[in-house]
């Protein structure tokens, strides 16, 4: 089966029909739009026509032809759902005047664990086999190697699992081969450079939201130039607004829907609630993602729906990933109604470093600039079944920025220095000595496990403290340090297993927060303007990174010998 014939004369094309039921079907589902405004914009290109016959085997024939990977699917006919149906009729179906496709490229832009990645590669495989070109060289990428493996050893599972494909195509650990063709399928590398030899027939993208620029993209593109029939297959959810290049195919995609843009062999196929939706309507959950009640589960969302209620770091991944909405990188990130609830006592912090005496705690020093707030936060876990985490915030601030912060930016600083909240030094410049001291004293005072310290410009304090025994650890401010400590604290908090005492400064500095995502889905702290402090924040985020860090790894076979 070829999933296009040999050229054939314009003169013996049928002639372009009406639309069909699948069509009529589609356009009677807003998610399914985009279906309608292709057919028609190919039904307008001068020679274009329909395959029908084609198009009806493919569909037919896809059962047989692939199989799922994975899951309580795998080994099981992949039978298309209809969105994915109209897309393969559209891709297959639509000819230029000399039979060749008409759609030479796909972008698919849906809700996470919608199959996405599955129907990338049964696609890949679709046309790198089926289309029957001698030499054809299809490739995998990503915005690196083991991304883009992803979908490749998806496509090599597939071969594998195939009636059809299995005694035709030897795979290796990064390629399939196919002999009577002498084609090959590969997956690369996420740089560009070694890739102007190719000559692509098919290119398989994915998670373009996480791709950092579009140079690979573009030199894979220009070297599908001699091929009769190239195409490339692009699929992601969306990313961060305005950040990577994925958000310019982005804009590219809505430009083609709208007519902006007039390119008839682009198919963009968008499933996304739209920006004014209610992201916490079930109903609208569906335009984002059609595969819903099989993949993801209803039930899954709802859960996922109810965490982001209270959590808005949680409610920008609910849009981006579930609902398909481009979200901003920075967001607030803690509620002050879920902070305040973690403390049972407003004034505890007042008694926690007399009360915890000899208590095991971890330690993060975030050292600022000579003018600046300097944060000492000690971590104390739980020392028995039921009791909370609990904190001991240390804060200095010079003097004389005091006065003058209290003054100008309006936060009452001096109340906080009256109240012991914040440490008076004397001068204009924070005093490192007394800094200094006063961990060792607290080293002294409790069983102090560690203290983690800020690289940046404290190389001085770390050695000292080094030198008098302290267990310091230089303490990274990057997305690799900072991700899980910064999720586990904001666990503790959701769970109100957090308890701050109610220091006032610190309540302060967490109102100042907002919370940084990368394409990973790391995070860290980070402020929402130049002038605010979230010093305290990031000491306790960092005692409790070498809080987390202590606890013995994970053994796989600890459950089951729990039932022996």
């Amino acid at each position: 089966m070829a999933a296009s014939p040999a050229p054939v004369a314009a003169a013996v094309h049928p002639v372009v029909p009406a639309q069909p039921e699948w069509v009529v079907i589609a356009e009677g589902q807003l998610a399914l739009a985009f279906v309608a405004v292709h057919w028609a914009r190919a039904a307008a290109t001068p020679g274009a026509w329909y395959d029908s016959a084609l198009a009806d085997k493919v569909v037919t024939l896809w059962p047989n032809l692939f199989r799922h990977t994975e899951g309580r699917w795998a080994g099981k006919p992949f039978r298309l759902a209809f969105w994915q149906e109209c897309i393969v009729r559209l891709l297959v179906g639509w000819k230029t005047a000399d039979g060749f496709r008409l759609f030479r490229r796909l972008f698919l832009w849906i809700g996470r664990k919608n199959g996405k990645t599955e129907f990338l590669a049964a696609l890949a495989l679709l046309f790198w086999i089926c289309d029957r070109e001698m030499g054809g060289q299809a490739y995998a990428m990503a915005r690196n190697e083991n991304q883009a493996k992803l979908v490749f050893e998806k496509a090599k599972t597939m071969v594998r699992l195939s009636p059809a494909f299995s005694k035709r195509v030897q795979a290796f650990k990064k390629s399939l081969y196919l002999p009577d063709l002498w084609a090959k399928f590969e997956v690369l590398s996420g740089k560009a450079e070694g890739k102007h030899g190719l000559s692509a027939s098919v290119i398989v993208g994915d998670e373009m939201h996480e791709w950092l620029d579009g140079i690979l993209q573009g030199t894979l593109h220009q070297s599908i130039a001699a091929r009769d029939q190239p195409i490339e297959l692009y699929g992601s959810t969306t990313g961060f607004k305005g950040r990577g290049h994925g958000w310019i195919l982005w804009e590219e995609c809505l430009s083609i829907l709208n007519g902006g843009l007039d390119d008839a062999t682009t198919l963009v196929a968008i499933f996304a609630a739209a920006p004014e939706d209610d992201w916490t309507d079930e109903a609208v959950w569906s335009k984002a993602n059609p595969n819903l009640g099989i993949s993801p589960k209803i039930e899954y969302l709802r859960a996922e729906c109810a965490k982001a209620r209270d959590n808005p770091r949680l409610e920008n991944d609910f849009r981006r990933y579930h609902l398909n909405q481009w979200t901003e990188q920075v967001v607030r990130w803690l509620s002050l109604t879920r902070w305040d609830a973690c403390a049972t006592d407003v004034d505890a912090w007042k008694r926690f470093a007399t009360e915890l005496r000899g208590r095991k705690c971890f330690g993060g020093l975030d050292l600022s600039s000579v003018s600046d707030i300097t944060a000492w936060v000690l971590v104390f876990p739980p020392a028995e079944e039921g009791e909370r985490w609990k904190l001991v915030v240390r804060l200095w601030c010079p003097a004389e920025s005091i006065a003058l912060r209290a003054r100008r930016d309006r936060v009452p600083y001096d109340l906080w220095a009256q109240s012991g909240a914040v440490i008076r030094t004397e001068g204009n410049v924070v005093d490192y000595d007394a800094i200094e001291r006063q961990v060792k004293d607290d080293a002294e005072a409790f069983d102090l496990q560690g203290v983690a310290i800020d690289r940046w410009n404290a190389t001085g304090t770390a050695v000292r403290l080094a030198e008098d025994g302290c267990n310091v650890v230089m303490f990274g401010q990057g997305f690799a340090s900072m991700s899980a400590p910064s999720k586990e604290w904001e666990r503790l908090v959701l769970a109100e297993q957090l308890d701050h005492g109610g220091h006032p400064a610190l309540r302060w500095m967490i109102g100042n927060i907002a919370i940084a995502t990368d394409p990973a889905g790391n995070i860290k702290p980070t402020k929402q303007k130049s002038s605010e402090k979230i010093d305290g924040p990031v000491a306790g985020i960092m005692g409790l990174g070498l809080a987390i860090a202590e606890a013995p790894p994970f053994d796989p076979n600890a459950w089951i010998e729990s039932y022996a």
